[in-house]
């Protein structure tokens, strides 16, 4: 890999890409993985035969180009999310990366700027780089919140084109306020900054948690991302959407390629859309042992994060590169995201859920028994 990197190096490439490294979370062969979170239920047996069947049907005309339009997919995604959304105001593409990349495409590049507020998703500097849109990264408090004020504060500062709020948030799961959105919309109103709040995990909110979907009305500069990879078990297809205004979603025509869903994404996704009911019953499991996990590492003296998400982050370890690898070698990933004292954890089955819970409580007792 060094041998490849040297190369690299002497390629004219773009010089804000040079010594960047390449998204990517590690793959260890361990049976236990809760890094990268994933939904960890595999699709309902119905939902597998349903996603088939069409499937075949697609493969069927293969030899044509597929809609360009994806028309059925935006209708029933707007049907899914509600809120008066209409398919004109839905947007997909493959995997939310793509959805997200787009809109840096229409509205970043040379001489535009990004904000976000780290910790966030690690993407999003990637993302900047690769449209060469300048990254701004902004601040939380040393609790990793972020008020209404704060964040306002900062867009009237830096004044940036777009500004991407991620609720609920990645690594550390917590949601935003709905005071936050409308804050930062506000205060962009000078520069007209474009602000995308990315709901990835907004299907396992807390009940009475709002979406920025409420929003939408009125707000043309407002956009809301989402994925079918979390909720819906659909990692592998790669279906990202978003809901914005219409004049949004005719502006990303502008930079999308040309039939850029497959005609196997599309009909993967409009069959998993039929079985939202048996889809969503995972999502209540995987809610429940979330707060489970919240529960447990509180009673073992740890500091976990309030969870809107697919799991949790927590605080209050000594090493924690330690009990990463303590974990690993009983066969159990989770994620050091880079945060002193900090560990993120994707809530898996009530089995892998319980075999991480029993390994790190040893592993603490065994630290403690130590000192």
């Amino acid at each position: 890999m060094s041998d490849v990197l040297e190369r690299l190096s002497k390629l004219p490439l773009r010089e804000n890409l040079r010594g960047l490294q390449p998204y990517g979370a590690p793959q260890l062969d361990v049976p236990i993985q809760l890094n990268v979170n994933e939904n960890t239920h595999p699709l309902p047996e119905a939902v597998s035969r349903a996603i088939a069947d069409e499937v075949f049907a697609a493969a069927q005309r293969l030899n044509r180009y597929p809609d360009r339009e994806f028309v059925e997919l935006r209708s029933r995604l707007a049907d899914y999310l509600g809120h008066d959304v209409n398919a004109d105001q839905v947007w997909a593409a493959n995997g939310s990366n793509e959805v997200l990349q787009q809109i840096l495409q229409a509205f970043g590049g040379p001489g535009r700027s990004l904000l976000s507020f780290p910790p966030t998703y690690s993407m999003y500097p990637l993302l900047a780089s690769g449209t060469d849109t300048n990254y701004i990264a902004g601040a939380r408090a040393e609790d990793f919140q972020l008020t209404a004020e704060s964040a306002a504060a900062q867009v009237r500062a830096h004044r940036p084109n777009i500004v991407f709020l991620c609720s609920p948030n990645n690594p550390t799961g917590t949601a935003l306020g709905q005071d936050v959105v409308t804050a930062v919309y506000e205060a962009g109103q000078e520069s007209q900054a474009i602000v995308v709040v990315d709901e990835a995990y907004a299907e396992f909110r807390h009940a009475g948690t709002p979406s920025a979907l409420e929003l939408l009305p009125g707000r043309e500069r407002l956009i809301v991302s989402r994925t079918m990879s979390k909720a819906f078990s659909l990692a592998g297809a790669r279906l990202g959407y978003l809901a914005a205004a219409e004049e949004v979603t005719a502006a990303l025509r502008l930079v999308r390629l040309p039939y850029h869903l497959s005609a196997v994404t599309q009909a993967t996704a409009n069959a998993a859309l039929k079985h939202v009911g048996a889809l969503l019953a995972n999502v209540e499991d995987i809610k429940i042992q979330r707060d489970r996990i919240v529960d447990e590492l509180t009673r073992m003296g740890l500091t976990p994060a309030a969870s809107d998400s697919n799991f949790v982050f927590f605080g209050g370890l000594e090493s924690p590169s330690t009990v990463w690898s303590g974990l690993v070698a009983k066969g159990i990933l989770v994620r050091d995201v880079g945060i002193p004292g900090h560990l993120r954890v994707t809530a898996g089955t009530e089995a892998e859920t319980g075999a991480f819970l029993r390994e790190l409580e040893a592993l603490l007792e065994q630290d403690r028994a130590g000192r």
